[in-house]
């Protein structure tokens, strides 16, 4: 299942992975119970996942067992074989299924008073106890909300904007201690607090976080937390002493053919994901019979490379297939050097350089000084289409870049990177290609997948709007913003509701595509909606 050594350490209640670049076998301790649904329930995850008990597949492995993980397991191998009535009834009796809604309604309250009061719904206590799937954490956090009941890395960044407009400044706190103590107990930032997202992380805005801290407390919270941001580093760039000409690829590092070293997206492990898993099964049986000469393994770790890069999913991990469609079966992530992911890279390399340099450890700040700059050189080269005059991303097997625009090419202006003819041509393209009555779309592409046409995601809007200020672009930046927050307000209008996603093409229609319905709550839009509007 995985390919490298796996040693397993325990810390106070978690399992932790240092993965080296040696073979050898795995090494699981069972007496560790905060594990997968899989490895957790057995025979029993299988049966209810593949016999559909729930319609999403995400309920059984969020629910929270009622006793004794062993005792309900033995329990029911002991009943044989039940029919699907009965298998429901089972899990019903020995399980607290976990429920999407979150039972707030505001109707004629301001859409920022709605938000504001949206927070306590949202949050979370601290976690007391292990129980099922979830990674107990220290302090209260702050869920996306819907479906997803756990915090989640790259949302959490994005709704710190609206917690800091709204004075939380002890929840923010809360939230940062939180990915500290991940890091410090899993050396990176799991997707989010489950166990089945030990295999992978998300976009890392950990030094972004760190930087809303600073900006609040003070520049001496790098002192604090410059260690932790570091361990996170050297988690995506784990495996970079391990590959040469003949194996240039090790997890999430890759060695270009000049010798440049960049990052994508993976995961640790090549199985269907347990909280998609009926879906991902489906996925592989229809890319095999596309393409035989792939195996199952292979399309589940792309599968899982793409959740990891928080767009799940999207034609940027896609090719186009004999009919030149963009079908999911198609999926290639991990073939891919994202724009993104390089960029929040060299905002990390950049954010230690500083701290490091603030601490008066001169020797660590140019070390990651010349790291950002080759890493920033190597973005230039490597995703820099001169051609679309967009950063786009690159195919290191094909050894060329992907037909794919997104708005994954605006992290160089929010991050500072682009030069100002760069900017001045992404600009260009994202009025010309990217805009429409609602914002920002996030490709121009109409895949049915949920990162494609004709949706908008609050993130990349902010993203957008904040780079285009960056370099200036005030009047197209106020414009993307005006059309995005009057989207929001209305929709709140019909529903008292802000929403995972928005179609921002026909403003008469909801958003769609993906594994599950729009999803309301919702941490980031509430956060960027906040920021926004806070003037």
């Amino acid at each position: 299942m995985l390919h490298t050594d796996l040693r397993y350490f325990l810390y106070p209640g978690l399992l932790v992975l240092f993965i080296s670049c040696s073979g050898g076998k795995v090494v699981t301790d069972k007496s560790v119970k905060i594990l997968p649904p899989e490895e957790l329930y057995g025979k029993l995850f299988y049966d209810v996942q593949e016999r559909q008990i729930f319609e999403d597949s995400k309920t059984f492995v969020d629910a929270i067992p009622l006793g004794n993980v062993d005792t309900i397991v033995k329990l029911y191998f002991n009943k044989g074989k039940l029919n699907n009535t009965d298998l429901r009834y089972f899990v019903l009796d020995n399980y607290e299924i976990p429920q999407n809604d979150i039972n707030f309604t505001s109707d004629s309250v301001s859409i920022n008073n709605h938000i504001k009061q949206l927070w306590k719904t949202l949050k979370r206590p601290y976690d007391e106890k292990i129980s099922g799937t979830l990674l107990p954490l220290p302090n209260p956090y702050i869920v996306p909300g819907g479906r997803f009941r756990e915090i989640y890395y790259w949302d959490s960044y994005f709704t710190m904007l609206g917690l800091r407009v709204d004075g939380e400044k002890e929840t923010i706190k809360h939230m940062v201690d939180n990915f500290t103590y991940l890091i410090e107990t899993n050396g990176f930032i799991p997707n989010g607090n489950r166990s089945y997202y030990l295999g992978r992380s998300q976009p890392p805005f950990f030094a972004n976080m760190v930087q809303i801290l600073a900006d609040t407390e003070g520049e001496q919270v790098y002192e604090n937390y410059m260690p932790t941001l570091e361990k996170e580093y050297l988690f995506w760039m784990n495996g970079e002493d391990c590959i040469d000409e003949l194996e240039p690829t090790n997890r999430r590092v890759v060695r270009l053919k000049d010798g440049e070293i960049l990052n994508r997206y993976w995961d640790d492990f090549d199985t269907p994901r347990p909280e998609s898993y009926r879906e991902d099964v489906i996925t592989a049986n229809k890319a095999l019979k596309k393409y035989p000469e792939l195996s199952r393994e292979n399309v589940y770790r792309n599968l899982r490379a793409g959740a990891e890069s928080g767009w799940d999913f999207s034609s940027r991990w896609l090719i186009k297939d004999m009919k030149g469609e963009y079908d999911l079966s198609t999926i290639r992530t991990t073939h891919i050097i994202p724009v993104d992911l390089n960029v929040l890279l060299f905002n990390v390399e950049r954010t230690l350089a500083k701290g490091y340099k603030f601490n008066e450890n001169l020797s660590k700040a140019n070390y990651y000084k010349a790291k950002y700059l080759a890493r920033r050189k190597a973005i230039n080269k490597y995703l820099w289409s001169r051609q679309e005059g967009f950063f786009m991303d690159y195919n290191f097997i094909l050894e060329a870049q992907t037909e794919t625009l997104s708005l994954a090419g605006v992290y160089p202006l929010f991050f500072n990177l682009a030069t100002e003819a760069q900017a001045r041509s992404i600009s260009a393209k994202l009025e010309t290609i990217f805009l429409r009555p609602g914002g920002l779309v996030t490709t121009p592409y109409h895949t049915g997948e949920q990162w494609d046409a004709p949706n908008g995601w609050a993130p990349l809007q902010y993203m957008s709007i904040e780079g285009l200020k960056n370099y200036s672009y005030k009047d197209l930046a106020d414009k993307i913003a005006k059309r995005w927050t009057s989207l929001n307000e209305k929709v709140y209008s019909q529903n008292y509701k802000m929403l995972e996603k928005y179609n921002v093409e026909d403003l008469s229609k909801k958003s769609g595509g993906g594994e599950y319905p729009t999803q309301d709550g919702f941490g980031w839009t509430n956060g960027v909606y906040q920021a926004l509007t806070k003037d």
